[in-house]
């Protein structure tokens, strides 16, 4: 899934909404001490007051809410598994009857509380729904409404949310004239910040792929490895940020750590170039010899494939192993790179850093920066200054 796939379902979570069809909801209260099930609750979703489909609603956006391999997971099913959750969430998706689909959810309960000692009591939330999503019309004259024919996506979502005690509080009753404390024993259910979730299956190109599950993680860039592996029976995934470290460490290894600012703006000018022509497809992967004609396209000097090929295998050690673009990359339209110095600490964007040098001026080590107009500090325009003769590059 990519994520306009993501957002589209994201958007239909509305109250009311004819394009979103919920069956049903299915809730089982999991107690921290034992980790065990206290209690479930199922019922058709069109039951539960305005307020509640609400609260319930907005929850599950925040599972579908996140930037992709940062937070967002599309995880990829293991082969050959015993009691496979794809399979349990397959027949769980297929069954008709409600009694069977509770019956497959609890199974993945089940495994969620194998080994697993919780810190607060926690509520996982399974509802089973159907997206419609509307064809495009062939032509602005046909007849034919928008409605008329909608590509359907079944799909079940699971939400897990922590409880929070109740707060202690002092009141004070006006009729009997007397200080009261207010001691409240139920538990509050956390619904606006979800501690993992899934969704089955993903969608691409308007089909349903059973071979993939999109996976929230509750934290950025750190997924639960014993929940991808142990629960949802997925291969273990990398995050963005420990992409664009493996891809960091390649390019030390490969370069020697002897780098310049306007090679490495054009290594980030490059990628994103990959990306611009690839945006309507697949999000783009590199490969070892897509890193080395990087690299060279880049203008940096002596790379040959044996050079890469033994930096791909110091760092990862997978001949497979490809990276993604969109992770290497920083954010292209912000001031995303960040230029650390015991003096300063400067943020500008990727295209800009072709402006920046690293000079020796007078025997120091100096950071140049290019810029088009007067320098405005606190107000006050800078006076340009001489630069000195005896300059080194």
């Amino acid at each position: 899934m990519n994520k306009k796939d993501i957002a589209n379902i994201r958007k239909q979570f509305k109250v009311g909404n004819d394009l979103l069809k919920i069956t049903d909801i299915y809730n089982v209260y999991i107690m921290k001490e034992s980790s065990e099930i206290y209690h479930e609750q199922s019922q058709p979703f069109e039951l539960l007051d305005e307020d509640q489909q609400q609260l319930f609603l907005n929850n599950f956006k925040k599972v579908l809410t996140g930037q992709l391999d940062e937070k967002l997971f599309e995880l990829k099913f293991q082969r050959e598994v015993e009691n496979s959750s794809q399979l349990i969430l397959h027949q769980g998706l297929l069954s008709s009857e409600v009694e069977d689909w509770k019956a497959q959810m609890l199974l993945l309960v089940e495994k969620m509380l194998q080994d697993k000692q919780y810190e607060n009591d926690v509520v996982v939330t399974f509802i089973r729904a159907e997206y419609l999503k509307p064809m495009k019309r062939s032509s602005e004259e046909s007849e034919q409404s928008d409605r008329d024919t909608v590509y359907s996506h079944a799909f079940i979502l699971c939400s897990i949310n922590n409880t929070q005690e109740p707060k202690k509080e002092l009141q004070f009753d006006y009729v009997e004239k007397e200080f009261r404390y207010n001691v409240k024993v139920d538990p509050v259910i956390n619904l606006n910040t979800p501690v993992a979730g899934f969704l089955f299956p993903c969608f691409s190109d308007n089909a349903a792929d059973v071979n993939h599950i999109l996976y929230l993680s509750g934290k950025a860039h750190e997924p639960d490895p014993e929940f991808i592996e142990e629960v949802l029976n997925a291969e273990e995934t990398m995050t963005a940020q420990e992409d664009k470290i493996v891809f960091e460490e390649i390019v030390k290894d490969v370069t020697g750590n002897q780098l310049n600012t306007a090679t490495l703006a054009n290594v980030y000018e490059e990628i994103n170039r990959v990306i611009q022509d690839n945006e309507e497809d697949e999000p783009p992967k590199l490969d070892r010899q897509d890193v080395e004609r990087v690299l060279k396209m880049s203008g940096v000097e002596e790379v040959n494939t044996e050079k890469v090929e033994a930096a791909f295998n110091k760092v990862i050690d997978d001949n497979n192993y490809e990276l993604k673009a969109s992770s290497i990359l920083p954010k292209y339209n912000s001031k995303s790179i960040k230029i650390s110095t015991k003096i300063a600490n400067i943020s500008l964007s990727p295209q800009d850093l072709k402006y920046v040098r690293q000079v020796n001026f007078n025997g120091k080590l100096c950071i140049m920066i290019e810029v088009e107009e007067d320098t405005i500090i606190e107000g006050f325009t800078m006076i340009p200054e001489a630069f000195g003769n005896n300059q080194e590059s």
